[in-house]
């Protein structure tokens, strides 16, 4: 086997049960023939997985909430069996039923999980972490980093096992959102808070994204990362061995955590160690 490989998988998929003010794709719903064009993508998608030499880690960050949708949870479940697959994680805001995970090999799958407190009741949202617990299922907790949100992100770390990591999602959309006392509030919540409360500027650095990190879309269109567009190439039509290589980062920033995780100069492997698609930190016991 070739050194391990990580795989953002984002298909086609736009829509949300969520009606969250912050997100484009709040209450958006697809058509059935844009459903099925999806779930086609995806069953492609795992069916190329299968078929490689490499070990790979796959995060699904959908556009909106996947595992809504049986033929997600299904891929998953297909995904984590197979042994070139060492890690099956996604995002989700936790809304759907769990039972379907007993079908999943556990030893491979987290959940990246996010509280939104206007679309689901704090008690309600913990009994689902807490199902994922009994589940033994790994998975963090995030929640958008407002500050109105400040006492739910409070009352959510109170309310969960100190072995659940709980993170903040900085929000960048305003410059200097944040006071002194803001910053030091929240960092006790999520000690990694201003790691993500970061702007990082990239241009020229070196990064895992084309080397061992990459996108890919539900047409099979390879790209660097999620934040940079150009097409390296598409997995239907090139083998990877002639597309992944070294490079810089061509953005002059980076935001984001599925960026920013790529970038070598903040080694995250020591971090997060192999926890790192699911946003756990290795400091969680």
């Amino acid at each position: 086997m070739k050194p391990v490989l990580n795989i953002l998988y984002r298909g086609p998929l736009e829509s949300c049960n969520y009606d969250c003010h912050y997100c484009p794709f709040a209450k958006k719903k697809n058509t059935r023939k844009e459903l099925l064009y999806d779930k086609a993508c995806l069953d492609k998608f795992v069916d190329w997985v299968s078929q490689q030499p490499y070990t790979i880690s796959i995060l699904f960050t959908p556009w909106g909430e996947a595992l809504i949708r049986n033929y997600y949870q299904a891929a998953i479940i297909g995904l984590s069996q197979l042994p070139n697959v060492k890690k099956v994680a996604i995002q989700t805001n936790l809304s759907s039923r769990l039972a379907w995970l007993e079908k999943t090999n556990k030893s491979k799958v987290a959940l990246w999980t996010t509280y939104h407190p206007t679309e689901i009741k704090m008690a309600q949202f913990v009994e689902k972490c807490q199902q994922l617990i009994t589940l033994n299922i790994k998975f963090s907790v995030g929640i958008v980093g407002k500050t109105a949100h400040f006492s739910e992100a409070q009352q959510l770390r109170d309310s969960l096992p100190k072995s659940v990591y709980v993170w903040v999602n900085a929000y960048k959309r305003v410059p200097n959102y944040y006071t002194k006392e803001d910053i030091a509030f929240l960092n006790k919540i999520d000690p990694l808070f201003n790691l993500n409360n970061t702007v990082y500027e990239t241009q020229g650095k070196a990064c895992f994204a084309g080397e061992s990190s990459l996108s890919i879309d539900g047409a099979g269109n390879i790209y660097r990362c999620h934040f940079i567009k150009s097409k390296l190439g598409n997995i239907y039509e090139q083998q990877l061995s002639e597309i992944l290589k070294p490079s810089s980062c061509s953005n002059t920033h980076c935001r984001c955590y599925i960026g920013y995780l790529n970038l070598k100069e903040l080694d995250l492997q020591n971090t997060y160690g192999d926890r790192i698609l699911e946003r756990i930190s290795l400091a969680t016991k």
